[in-house]
């Protein structure tokens, strides 16, 4: 009897099952949009893959740089994947039903993957200013044991962080409150389905946001404006365009990482008159664009990346 009621208190403090109904207003045209969204996860998955077998595999980008690049395939990889699957099940109407803990767990690496990947991003920037400003110390100052304790710090951070939503989204009663309209399960959208006061989840969602990737952002930015500054100081020319062409796929992953991801995140919080399904499709973009395009820039801007990516297919192809 006991056993009866505790099953069914549980059942109504958390529901057993959230329904993901995808981007609302376009039902009709889920698969026409599945078609870029599949597309998109197929070249994440190639390029991310490829960048991480040419790195482990030659040994002259065992160096700081492309090891801190491997470190932002993984994380690419852990974003997209942990999102986009369930995202195509929704739109060809494979199965849109995600349990309470499996919509948790989606939740959890989607975030901690982002903060790790802004953590990252913030490192490369610091590898960039080394590089740059104090190139006589720079095989000093990042050592491989460094650029571990890099990743692991990462990592870490990002559990500190998100550890404590999963607890902040169990205490809330949902009160047979289980259609989601977005496509993947995120803190803010599982949140707004509680029928309890959000207050705490809300300041604890604007607080880290703050203080991780918003403090990454502006760290990021004191660093190029050094670097920018020093590279202006540089006598040479060519040596200014080379170090400005090595900055700038940096720059460019950074612009694609962070506006979709603030203006999703905001407009959660603020974006009341922001249509909801520009909302959907922003979130979506944020896990699916940075990812495909990463590898791309990197290969296109990184002569040696470009060059070993090329001497290993044609090996590859040889052997074939």
């Amino acid at each position: 009897m006991f056993g009866q009621v505790s099953s069914l208190n549980q059942t109504s403090f958390h529901p057993a099952s959230f329904f993901l109904i995808g981007i609302p207003g376009m039902e009709e045209q889920h698969i026409w949009i599945s078609i870029p969204f599949s597309l998109m996860y197929i070249i994440t998955l190639f390029g991310n893959f490829t960048l991480l077998f040419v790195i482990i595999m030659e040994r002259s980008l065992h160096e700081p740089m492309y090891l801190l690049l491997a470190m932002l395939a993984v994380s690419d990889l852990i974003l997209s994947s942990s999102t986009v699957p369930k995202t195509l099940s929704i739109l060809w109407s494979h199965s849109k039903e995600i349990s309470f803990n499996a919509c948790l767990t989606q939740m959890f690496f989607t975030h901690i993957s982002f903060i790790s990947e802004s953590t990252i991003l913030l490192a490369m920037a610091f590898d960039r200013y080394i590089a740059i400003c104090d190139p006589l110390r720079y095989t000093t100052i990042l050592t491989h044991s460094v650029i571990a304790k890099i990743g692991l710090a990462a990592l870490a951070r990002s559990i500190c962080v998100m550890f404590p939503t999963i607890f902040l989204l169990q205490r809330l009663p949902y009160c047979g409150n289980n259609i989601m309209p977005h496509t993947y399960c995120e803190h803010m959208g599982i949140a707004r389905l509680a029928c309890a006061d959000i207050a705490v989840n809300i300041w604890y969602g604007f607080t880290t946001t703050l203080l991780s990737p918003g403090l990454d952002v502006v760290l990021i930015a004191v660093s190029y404006v050094l670097i920018l500054r020093a590279v202006f100081r540089i006598p040479s020319k060519e040596a200014r365009l080379k170090a400005i062409g090595t900055c700038s796929s940096h720059i460019c992953v950074i612009v694609m990482f962070y506006v979709p991801a603030f203006f999703t995140f905001f407009t959660h919080r603020f974006g009341h008159n922001v249509p909801h399904h520009i909302h959907i499709l922003l979130a979506n973009l944020y896990v699916l664009l940075p990812p495909m395009l990463n590898p791309i820039v990197y290969a296109v801007k990184t002569k040696l990346i470009w060059e070993r990516m090329v001497h290993v297919f044609f090996k590859a192809r040889q052997w074939c």
